[in-house]
């Protein structure tokens, strides 16, 4: 006996449906059997099965930067390079990488 099925309709952005349905794609998994997933994740997690809060800094978007605040954060990028307020990446992915536990 086929199991029964519910219509689901839903306004999505088309940028975030595309890029959703790229890796979707990828992955190999039909949008459909995503959407049945994280309903029954939902069910199973007795709400949102990922955290759901403000993030605590400011996070970069250079996508929806204006020309002039890109450039202000390069220049703020520079000048901590000249400052020597940085630190090189196989420090910052070890550090990572210890708390992580990994």
């Amino acid at each position: 006996m086929a199991t029964k099925t519910a219509n689901l309709y839903a306004r999505i952005e088309p940028d975030v449906k595309k890029q959703a349905e790229d890796i979707l794609s990828t992955l190999g998994i039909p949008v459909s059997n995503a959407i049945n997933m994280f309903y029954k994740q939902i069910i199973l997690q007795r709400g949102l099965p990922f955290e759901v809060k403000i993030p605590s800094g400011r996070l970069l978007d250079m996508s929806r930067m204006t020309e002039a605040e890109l450039n202000e954060s390069l220049e703020k990028g520079y000048q901590d390079v000249l400052a020597g307020r940085v630190q090189p990446a196989s420090k910052v992915f070890a550090d990572l990488e210890k708390e992580l536990g990994i």
